[in-house]
């Protein structure tokens, strides 16, 4: 959205307000052409850093906008987890030290989603999968949206040590051995969660309405084999 704006501003609207809770729009008679380089794609690139680090592998990702990833890399930094930037380059390092950081006076820390600049809702999945592969407790509260907590299940069957709370909480206490499984995507981002989570446990898993995967990660079965990772799309008839 922000990017869209951004683009049409530069073709000549009239948009204020970008990155807050009210945009404006004055009415323009015309627009013109114009160059513009998108931005990153935050929920892929932030879904690549925990994929790193759940498998405990090292990425370079380039063109990743690392400033648009700072409340992400918060987030993550609760987990243990931290990369290296350069210029518009992320680096995670393997072996991270994936150890619960806990808050104040020893409580339970928290991850929760809020609209930008806020921790995006998108990666919320991807934090439970990785906070399952890290020494100590969490919460990881989704409050924007319903319903998406309920892919855990899935990982509980795999090994996972979640609590669903309700349908927005759950607390994950790692690290969890996770066994392969019979799983179905849900949506883009379980499904992604549920991929990683896949990746990162032993034994086979068999991934099935991969079509929710793909539609928000071009390529993922080939990009994923060119890092090393032993995975097949299968195309299945009748």
């Amino acid at each position: 959205m922000q990017d869209l704006c951004r683009l049409l501003n530069a073709m000549g609207a009239r948009i204020t307000g970008i990155g807050s809770n009210v945009v404006s729009i004055e009415g323009v008679r015309k627009l013109h052409g114009a160059e513009y380089r998108l931005g990153a794609d935050y929920m892929e690139v932030g879904s690549l850093i925990g994929l790193a680090a759940a498998t405990r592998s090292a990425i370079e990702i380039e063109e990743a906008g690392p400033a648009e990833m700072r409340v992400a890399r918060q987030a993550f930094a609760r987990l243990g987890v931290s990369w290296e930037t350069d210029g518009r380059t992320i680096r995670v390092p393997a072996e991270q030290p994936m150890k619960v950081v806990p808050d104040l006076g020893g409580r339970i820390p928290k991850i929760d989603d809020a609209p930008w600049p806020g921790f995006p809702a998108d990666l919320v999945s991807i934090m439970v999968v990785v906070a399952s592969q890290a020494e100590g407790t969490i919460l990881v509260h989704e409050k924007m949206f319903e319903s998406r907590m309920f892919f855990v299940d899935k990982l509980i069957s795999m090994g996972a040590g979640i609590i669903l709370c309700d349908p927005h909480r759950v607390v994950v206490t790692g690290p969890a051995t996770l066994s392969g499984a019979e799983l179905v995507s849900p949506d883009v981002r379980a499904g992604m969660a549920l991929l990683t989570a896949a990746l990162c446990a032993r034994g086979r898993s068999t991934i099935q309405n991969v079509y929710q995967i793909e539609r928000g990660y071009e390529n993922i079965t080939d990009r994923l084999q060119s890092l090393g990772a032993r995975i097949t799309r299968v195309e299945r008839t009748g």
